[in-house]
């Protein structure tokens, strides 16, 4: 039968109770739209399957009406398909309450219901139950929430920005940090933590078309997050109004978008909570004029409320270049350039004085004039107190500095020079001599850098041949690079060698050479290949045991994964941009790696591959350490370097243009060095807030809480577990899959660790952690249903006297409210036990659950169905007579969430207020929004309730 939906109607959400009772907007017959007035949401299921209930209440029940007055409902009626109850009121004087006219906020006693129904489930389930909900609560309460998930190494300042910013309102903020410092993770743990919270729901994120695949795997891998990428054709083929608003995040490519007037309105028509802008610095602004990428981003900007942009490192942009991003983030408070100049002065004059508090016992009197002009004569007692040995001082000051910092707010920028933990670099250079079979290619720079580009191609059936048959010869074969490469992989046979080219032509060739010139396992991974074609090979060369020894990478089929378990590097070839060669040694000189990075670097002499190995070694300095200065240099030398690369004859001002280049690059680091923003250092990289975080989450890591759990939560869904290797469990569905939607990712097999660094080794293995999709579904699955929410079970304890009956109840208290608010954090739903005897007496301060759980036998479900039925007017009497001595503890609990929720709130008022008197890049909007949310969110825990969340009889015997 077909079930009637009207409007009007209340029901509530299967799988989303905690959004109170929904109200029937529209049913067209295939889609049903229902309003969530509590929390504001608004949900559209298939009518045909909607995982909805119908409220409805019978004679006794206690309703409310949205006023807040109560009623007994005595007797139900339906007119046109909406119910209408008739009863009485506190003062006992009759009354009527038509459906729409309930409280949102209502509360069901679904578990004393069920039980007395003869609706019992396994003992285990209750278990499960009383465990998510421990579970869940902490989780909801930690700080760790949306930090500790990721599949990446906690590293101190990522995660003390993505927790400084997530946890604002709207972020609007420039991360600037140098290559390898994982801006890209930082922008993912923000995103991560603000959909977690509830302070975001959707997400633009707008990137250069060659890192569009980096960004979906970053997304997908580390965060879990399911990405829409949208290109044209995606766009023309969707059936929607509105192609973008049929996903959470999308993720379009720039240049696609400054080609399509269509998705740029649709983008406008949208509403979005973030935008994330990568490679920002190549969004062109002047003061006369600005690139159409910028004027986009600039009008996107003005609509959404958050916004993330990732760009180098400001020292490289020049101040005009900075100037521009920050006006994105704020035009109110960056809108003259002149003024900002002059600012700017002021902030290095910031930055002296905390290199003194940094570096030296007592402060110049410069500083202490500069010190004094920023916080007034107030600061006067901390200088002294710093002059006179008082280790308290420096930090005080500095914290204060913090907050009038003219930038502090909205940029983050951290520097290898700041950051430690990063490896050494090792040079092997390998110059070989240039093959004759070379000498008839055109004498251009492209071909002298790649000439196997341009050599003679036998077809694929002489790869076979051997390579004195005869046939015609492939490049590799009398390439001396490829004889070299493969006397150094022998000699690292026991070691993992990443092999990176310039073109995915070459990288395919050398995997055919290996194949057939050695016994050597290797893979190819390159753009050409699909995402599970590189699925596969990324986790071959993963494997330690039985995996490929060599990878062959082109230039940008490397990006955006995790190759940190190898540390030797061969560059094939070299590019031709610094930039490109600083990308590729950063596929292993990351935060983390353990081993001293050692790059081998083979080139033909005598061609303008050598002149190009010189030039990044010794001009640049770029194999042995990062060269910031790179791009720079490259742009002053380019009219000079680019015909000298060709002429490998004139050997004289080949060396005084290294020369050059070298001493410059010496002065552009001094001053690099003298420029360095302590405090914009110290405020980014938290100054010992991160280290906190990483720390907490190595304790997580350590327990076995969730691997115990997870086992309890397989067990009663049938999902059958096996070990694969140490750490890793393969998980796959029982011919007794209890719910077909439990969210184990493949209707197969997945491979599952907990261990983080297995995971960041093996990338085909799914990294299991509180915040997964399968723990997050499987909790969901329990707590948003009725599983587990009443058991019967036989008491063994022989101190009981046999028949006795006890009653145990689990309750929590819920405040129905939107996401954003966070009150899971002020009220978490904490599980209140409450152990009855036959005459009401609370014993559960002297029987722990554990200590309960563990005298507990199974009762059979038909046997524990019947007694639950006959003892029906006990157990309404026990469960009316625990609903009312738990409701003081409710009551406290309720109490001591809105004392907490307003003080938290309060005091960030307060310190915004007080900031934005002395640092105008606090906005008006976010002290109005926190004010706001303030309000609303004690109107919400003033409507909490005493929920009913379990229930268990149990009988000694």
């Amino acid at each position: 039968m077909t079930q009637q939906y009207l409007p009007g109607q209340r029901w509530i959400s299967d799988g989303e109770a905690e959004q109170g009772l929904g109200t029937v907007l529209t049913s067209d017959g295939r889609l049903l739209t229902i309003l969530y007035p509590a929390t504001g949401e608004t949900r559209q299921y298939s009518q045909r399957n909607a995982p909805l209930t119908r409220v409805r209440f019978v004679p006794g029940d206690e309703i409310s009406h949205f006023d807040g007055w109560t009623m007994t409902v005595r007797e139900v009626s339906e007119i046109d398909g909406l119910l209408i109850y008739q009863g009485f009121n506190s003062n006992n004087e009759d009354c009527l309450l038509p459906e729409t006219q309930l409280s949102n906020f209502i509360q069901f006693r679904m578990a004393s219901d069920r039980l007395v129904a003869g609706q019992v489930d396994p003992l285990s389930w209750f278990t499960l139950r009383y465990n998510s909900l421990q579970h869940n609560s902490d989780i909801q309460q930690s700080e760790l929430w949306g930090l500790a998930g990721v599949r990446a190494q906690p590293i101190a300042h990522q995660l003390h920005i993505a927790k400084e910013v997530a946890d604002r309102i709207a972020p609007r903020v420039l991360l600037a940090d140098e290559v390898g410092l994982g801006k890209t993770i930082e922008a993912g743990l923000i995103i991560h933590r603000q959909l977690l919270s509830g302070r975001a729901s959707r997400i633009l994120l707008i990137v250069p078309e060659t890192l569009q695949h980096q960004w979906l795997v970053e997304m997908r891998r580390r965060f879990n997050l399911d990405v829409a990428l949208f290109d044209a054709q995606r766009f023309l083929e969707s059936d929607a109004d509105n192609p973008f608003e049929d996903c959470q995040i999308a993720l379009v490519a720039m240049n696609w978008l400054l080609e399509d007037q269509l998705a740029q309105d649709a983008l406008f028509s949208c509403d979005w909570d973030i935008m994330v802008v990568d490679e920002a610095h190549h969004l062109v602004w002047h003061p006369e004029q600005s690139s159409p990428a910028y004027e986009l981003i600039e009008g996107l900007a003005g609509v959404i409320p958050g916004v993330l942009l990732l760009t180098a490192t400001p020292e490289q942009l020049g101040q005009d270049s900075h100037f521009a991003r920050l006006r994105l983030l704020d035009p109110h408070r960056f809108h003259d350039l002149a003024a900002f100049r002059e600012e700017s002065q002021h902030y290095q004059a910031i930055a002296d004085a905390v290199r003194e508090l940094l570096e030296q016992e007592q402060l110049s009197s410069t500083a202490e004039a500069t010190i004094q002009t920023f916080l007034g004569d107030s600061s006067q007692a901390l200088i002294s107190a710093f002059n006179t040995g008082d280790n308290q001082a420096a930090p005080r000051l500095i914290r204060q500095l913090l907050d009038r910092h003219g930038t502090g707010r909205l940029l983050f920028r951290n520097t290898r020079a700041a950051i430690s933990g990063f490896p050494e670099r090792k040079l092997h250079a390998a110059p070989l001599p240039c093959p004759e079979q070379y000498a008839t290619h055109p004498v251009d720079l492209h071909a002298q850098l790649y000439p196997e580009l341009y050599a003679g191609r036998p077809s694929s059936l002489a790869l076979d041949e051997t390579e004195d048959s005869g046939a015609a010869q492939h490049w590799w074969q009398f390439d001396p690079r490829v004889d070299w490469l493969l006397a150094t992989l022998k000699e690292l046979k026991q070691e993992k060698v990443l092999v990176i080219c310039a073109h995915a032509d070459t990288a395919l060739d050398l995997g055919d050479a290996l194949r057939i010139r050695s016994g050597i396992p290797a893979t190819t991974f390159h753009e050409g290949m699909s995402i599970i074609e590189r699925d596969r090979a990324a986790a071959w060369f993963a494997d330690d045991e039985f995996g490929a020894q060599v990878m062959f990478c082109s230039e940008i089929g490397s990006e955006g994964r995790n190759f940190q378990f190898s540390h030797h590097l061969v560059l094939f070839d070299l590019p031709q941009h610094p930039d490109l060669l600083e990308q590729r040694i950063g596929r292993l000189d990351r935060i983390g790696q353990q081993h001293t990075i050692e790059v081998h670097v083979p080139y033909l002499e005598g061609t303008a591959q050598q002149r190009v190995f010189e030039w990044y070694h010794q001009a640049l300095n770029a194999f042995l350490a990062t060269c910031p200065t790179g791009n720079a240099l490259q742009l002053e030398f380019s009219e000079q370097l680019e015909g000298m690369l060709l002429d490998t004859e004139n050997s004289v001002d080949w060396q005084s243009l290294l020369a050059s280049a070298s001493a410059m690059r010496a002065e552009l680091e001094v001053e690099m060095e003298k420029g360095r923003d302590r405090l914009l250092e110290i405020n980014s990289s938290g100054a010992g807030r991160g280290q906190a975080l990483v720390e907490a989450i190595a304790a997580q890591d350590d327990t076995f809480a969730l691997p115990i759990y997870m086992e309890q939560l397989f067990n009663a869904f049938g999902i059958n577990s096996e070990d694969h290797s140490d750490n890793a469990l393969i998980l796959r569905p029982s011919e007794k899959m209890l719910d077909a939607s439990f969210p184990l990712g493949s209707d197969e097999a997945v491979t599952i660790t907990y261990d983080r660094e297995l995971a960041l080794s093996r990338e085909d293995m799914q990294f299991i952690t509180w915040e997964h999709p399968m723990v997050q579904g499987g909790m969901d699955l329990v707590l948003s249903g009725s599983m587990g929410n009443t058991a019967v079970a036989l008491l063994k304890n022989k101190a009981i006297k046999t028949g006795t009956l006890l009653i145990e109840l689990i309750y929590v208290s819920e405040a129905i409210a939107p996401k954003h608010l966070q009150l899971g954090r002020f009220l978490p739903p904490v599980a209140m036990r409450c152990l009855l005897d036959d005459k009401g007496n609370d014993l559960a301060q002297h029987v722990s659950f554990e200590t309960l759980n563990d005298q507990l036998e199974r009762v059979p479900r038909s046997s524990a169905s019947k007694f639950a039925r006959a003892q029906r007017e006990t157990i309404l009497r026990l469960v009316d007579s625990a609903q009312t001595a738990m409701q003081p503890r409710h009551a406290e609990r309720v109490a001591q969430a809105s004392t907490a929720f307003s003080a938290n709130l309060t005091e960030e008022i307060e310190r915004l207020s007080a900031l934005q008197a002395i640092n105008p890049s606090v906005r008006d909007e976010e002290i109005e929004t926190l004010s706001a949310y303030k309000e609303q969110g004690l109107t919400m825990l003033s409507k909490a309730a005493l929920r009913l969340e379990a229930v268990r009889v149990l009988v000694a015997g």
